[in-house]
């Protein structure tokens, strides 16, 4: 919910997919407090699971979620099918910190734990080939740091994804 504000009133149609039950409350409260409630669908599947029409969305949002997704490949093939030729997949992910050895190192370690305490987050994984993978041009990209989280969180990485015309 933390993109609600982001989002113009041009914007005629908003599907927030959350399939965590915890998450979903604080999505639906955040979305009334926003007084944007028309026009808006929360789904309560994973990606990878939604049943909507192909080639039904202009756009895509993932903004610290493809870390969370159990099949990134199956989550990123079914954004693919979502996007309309010419779509936009508009990411922000933490990744794995290929420029930091021994920060990776740590990713790594943390990894299997971190993913049973922080809803299946995958410290490590490596975003950027997946989206390349799954079919998409990389329209803008930018590696960043999150300066005010955890070191092995820090490494990000955002952009614009394209599907083929």
């Amino acid at each position: 919910g933390a993109n609600l504000a982001h989002y113009p009133p041009a914007v005629e149609r908003l599907v927030l997919v959350e399939p965590d039950r915890y998450m979903r409350r604080k999505l639906s409260k955040k979305l009334a407090a926003s007084g944007r409630t028309n026009s808006v669908d929360i789904i309560d599947r994973a990606l990878e699971k939604l049943d909507l029409p192909d080639e039904s969305f202009d756009f895509v949002v993932a903004t610290l979620v493809l870390c969370s997704v159990a099949d990134l490949t199956a989550a990123l093939a079914a954004i693919y099918q979502l996007l309309t030729p010419g779509g936009g997949l508009v990411f922000l992910e933490h990744v794995a910190a290929e420029e930091r050895p021994r920060r990776l190192r740590w990713q790594r370690r943390l990894q299997p734990v971190w993913k049973r305490v922080a809803g299946n987050c995958h410290l490590a994984r490596h975003t950027t080939s997946a989206i390349l993978a799954a079919g998409f041009v990389i329209e803008a990209v930018t590696r960043e740091c999150m300066r005010k989280a955890a070191p092995v969180l820090r490494p990000t990485v955002r952009g614009i994804a394209r599907k083929p015309a």
